[in-house]
């Protein structure tokens, strides 16, 4: 009894930990816009499942898994663009670009699926198909532990490519258009082309993240990315209010926000709250995570 109860504790803690680190993910593209360039962008919620959509279909087709999830990034990568290009370009304020993309996507997703809400990949391999394991008759611990393994490996891969960045002379430019958009022109650069960029590999990021989630679920629906803002704004706020006393990088400071965000909603779902409460579970834990990050440095707003 004790082996089943500790057997069934630790896959409760596997999958908060690939749950975690998939929003993890996409909370580290949120984080590019709303912690790097001071930009709130609501079309997050739009191409979570754009990234989503192109890699169900494409997985669907036969293409390989991995090569469907670059064309999660770069459809990512566009909508970011049109995001900062009705923003710079078209002079329309940043909250309402994010939601004309956000609601522009609506319909890009449905063209892009065939007019489908949902499609499942079920029977096509996927991220985390292990059969290659097996035919190489490779160890049982690895063939089960394999998603999680992969999973560590390609948030760890995007933490260090944004870490990267943000040390180069184009990551510094955008810290310093969050910060003071005139030190950027002061310096011979433009805000706007900083804002696009920007915000094109912030929603890479996300629909990269949207891309995996498919193979996670082994499913796409195009609701999935309904809250998404919120879940990465909690997971922002959380990490980096409760561990900025630590000097770690700020992606580290995310992904650990959002593992402890998984846990909070996990544990309350293992605690008998009906799914269908998750959505108010996630609002409860954002305004507690702003309450909390205003006593804890004293400021009146945090958005």
């Amino acid at each position: 009894m004790e082996n089943i109860l500790s057997g069934a504790i630790i896959g409760f803690m596997v999958e908060v930990l690939i749950q975690g680190l998939l929003y993890g993910l996409m909370s580290m593209g949120v984080m590019m816009s709303y912690k790097v360039l001071d930009f709130a962008d609501l079309s997050v919620d739009g191409t979570f499942p754009l990234g989503g959509a192109v890699s169900a279909i494409l997985i669907t087709m036969g293409v390989n898994p991995w090569l469907a999830l670059l064309g999660s990034l770069i459809a990512g990568l566009v909508a970011g663009f049109m995001t900062g290009f009705f923003h710079v370009k078209l002079g329309i304020a940043g909250l309402l670009s994010g939601i004309l993309v956000m609601t522009g996507l609506y319909s890009v997703n449905l063209w892009v699926t065939g007019g489908l809400p949902n499609v499942p990949i079920y029977k096509e391999a996927n991220l985390f198909s292990t059969e290659w394991l097996v035919d190489l008759n490779l160890p049982g611990w690895l063939i089960s532990n394999y998603k999680l393994i992969v999973m560590i490996l390609l948030v760890l891969v995007v933490k260090l490519v944004i870490d990267w960045l943000l040390r180069t002379k184009v990551g510094y430019l955008m810290k310093v258009t969050g910060d003071n958009e005139s030190l950027v022109t002061s310096l011979g650069h433009s805000v706007g082309a900083v804002k696009i960029l920007g915000l094109s590999i912030s929603n890479g990021i996300v629909a990269l993240s949207g891309g995996v989630a498919v193979s996670v679920s082994r499913y796409y629906d195009i609701t999935s990315g309904t809250g998404m803002v919120v879940l990465g704004l909690s997971s922002v706020i959380l990490g980096t209010m409760l561990l900025s006393k630590l000097r770690i990088k700020q992606t580290t400071m995310v992904i650990a926000g959002s593992i402890m965000y998984r846990f909070i909603v996990a544990l309350a779902l293992w605690q008998g709250m009906e799914p269908r409460n998750m959505k108010l579970m996630t609002v409860i834990i954002f305004v507690a995570a702003i309450l909390l990050n205003r006593f804890v440095s004293g400021k009146q707003e945090v958005i």
